[in-house]
């Protein structure tokens, strides 16, 4: 009976340990790394959330350029842009 215990805890335990990952560093990425353990991060949280951040950037980057293709899409948008540059240029002073 313990046998099993242990057997389930060791089960429940592995499967509630978070993934590993194993990288290289470079310099320039040791050092990155230094300075963020230095503001007092632990290495595991300055990875997790570089990892975080440049995947939130990403996101943002791809929302950013679906918006783009959007209104290049939008014919109306287009139209009342031009129009609107035009009236800027019109009001612009001469010289």
């Amino acid at each position: 009976m313990r046998r099993t215990v242990q057997r389930v805890l060791h089960i429940v335990i592995h499967c509630r340990m978070a993934n590993a990952v194993s990288v290289r560093l470079d310099d320039e990425v040791q050092r990155a790394l230094h300075t963020l353990e230095a503001s007092g991060m632990s290495r595991s949280e300055a990875i997790r959330k570089s990892i975080l951040d440049a995947a939130a950037t990403l996101r943002r980057r791809e929302a950013l350029r679906a918006e783009v293709a959007a209104l290049d899409a939008d014919e109306q948008d287009r139209q009342e842009m031009l129009e609107v540059a035009s009236l800027m240029e019109s009001l612009r002073a001469p010289g």
